[in-house]
């Protein structure tokens, strides 16, 4: 069911943040393997903050991993502290019921 279309910050904003629990799942995005930063600029920091670490899943081909400078996917959020937060390793799904560990930078 389509909830919201094309929704600006301020709509998503307003639709999730008296939610329970909220999931958020994300592909890289463009040659770099950006997963927030470009392209998606209504996933603002306040929007992210919204959710959990673990229901923030990452959806990639392994070729694309593998096809990333240091197999590494980017955050670049505007905000240094979340980006920091959102860095590390973190699971990525590239398949049915396969994940890898990849690294994510800032």
């Amino acid at each position: 069911k389509m909830v919201l279309l094309d929704a600006s910050e301020n709509e998503l904003y307003d639709f999730i943040k008296d939610k329970d629990e909220i999931v958020l799942i994300v592909t890289a995005i463009g040659g770099q393997g950006h997963i927030f930063g470009r392209g998606n600029q209504q996933l603002s920091p306040r929007i992210i903050r919204l959710i959990e670490r673990d229901n923030l899943w990452i959806v990639a081909s392994a070729n694309k991993i593998y096809g990333l400078e240091n197999n590494a996917l980017v955050v670049d959020t505007s905000d240094p502290e979340l980006d920091k937060e959102i860095a590390g390793y973190r699971k990525v799904i590239v398949g049915w019921q396969e994940r890898i560990v990849c690294k994510v930078e800032f």
